[in-house]
């Protein structure tokens, strides 16, 4: 199938109302158009070089580009004022050096707080129990607004494994929604890949990050 006919199946999955986020790491500005031209809503990259290469090129216009991977503290310069929303926000010096790149600019950045729900050594995203006191500094940092969370739960290997990480991380955004906090509001839960989009949406994502079900498989070589 073709990238328009990904797009085209995946939005008739989807519910109204979820954005869909094509994850188009490793896939050319050609590839990213035809999915821009389908009706995806966001192009979502995980390396700032081949966000700044693409978006010099023209590549995501038309549609919001978020910053999807791991940011590192030395590419915010590269990534604050260039990206709509970005995901991957998971600590409290990374608050401060986007809050600080941001009023350089005179704006306001978008972000989604990472919450690493699976509790893996290896990931990045702030622990659960450690999110209120993230929240808590968020709401003080005036250039930045946090509109939701993120997450990318364990890989797993049975069928719905990923539900109960995707139902506890549901809980968390639904405990905060109910609270008030300065510059912040729980708009989004980005939460579902190419492999489990589906069962994210029925636990409450209405954030999707597709990469390989609307590109196809990435060549690593």
């Amino acid at each position: 199938m073709s990238i328009g006919e990904n797009v085209q199946r995946i939005r008739t999955e989807l519910p109204p109302g979820v954005f869909l986020v094509a994850a188009s790491k490793m896939n050319g500005v050609d590839a990213v158009r035809e999915a821009i031209a389908a009706g995806v809503d966001a192009c979502g990259e995980n390396r700032v070089q081949e966000l700044l290469e693409k978006d010099a090129l023209g590549a995501y216009a038309g549609v919001q580009k978020h910053f999807i991977g791991h940011l590192q503290r030395n590419k915010v310069k590269s990534v604050v004022g260039r990206c709509d929303l970005i995901q991957s926000v998971d600590s409290e010096e990374l608050l401060e050096l986007i809050d600080r790149r941001a009023a350089a600019l005179g704006i306001r950045q978008d972000i989604l707080l990472e919450v690493n729900i699976g509790g893996e050594a290896a990931k990045s995203g702030v622990a659960p129990e450690a999110l209120p006191a993230l929240l808590e500094i968020a709401a003080g940092k005036k250039q930045l607004c946090v509109r939701g969370l993120m997450t990318i739960p364990p890989i797993c290997t049975q069928k719905d494994e990923s539900r109960r990480y995707f139902s506890a991380m549901y809980k968390l955004f639904v405990d905060i929604s109910g609270k008030k906090y300065d510059n912040i509001s729980m708009d989004f839960l980005s939460m579902g890949m190419s492999a489990d989009y589906l069962q994210a949406v029925q636990e409450g994502s209405n954030m999707v990050r597709i990469g390989t079900a609307v590109f196809g498989a990435r060549n690593y070589a």
